[in-house]
């Protein structure tokens, strides 16, 4: 995940993550964590395909991505195979994009849609032919 993210869930109670999560923040390069968040957290400065090969050390085949600029640069770098979309049904006055400028479109094929009571809509796409 990105700083941002980070900055934003390190306080919730209990700890939303059930496995490591490394934050990639040039700031937070070479710090440590909380104390609370100690085995759970590692932060580092990595380009996205640095970070996959670290994270390929550890075990990992598959990641999480979180964070808006993180995303974009995982996306530029063709290194997303699949993503979740989230729409919270709340419409909002200025912001910023989703997922910034890109390089080229990004094809998505639809794989489904889910629909909660709450409003919230989850579609997930495949980014691989």
């Amino acid at each position: 995940m990105g700083r941002g993210s980070y900055d934003l869930v390190q306080g919730f109670d209990p700890w939303p993550y059930d496995k490591p999560v490394l934050v990639l923040s040039r700031q937070l390069a070479g710090t440590e964590p909380p104390d609370a968040l100690r085995g759970k957290v590692s932060f580092a400065d990595l380009t996205p395909r640095a970070a996959m090969e670290h994270l390929g050390r550890q075990g990992a085949s598959r990641v999480y991505v979180d964070g808006g600029q993180i995303v974009q640069a995982f996306l530029r770098d063709g290194l997303i195979d699949d993503m979740v979309i989230s729409r919270v049904p709340v419409l909002i006055g200025e912001g910023r994009s989703l997922f910034g400028p890109l390089t080229t479109d990004v094809k998505l094929r639809h794989e489904r849609t889910v629909t909660f009571p709450s409003g919230l809509v989850q579609s997930h796409y495949s980014l691989r032919a």
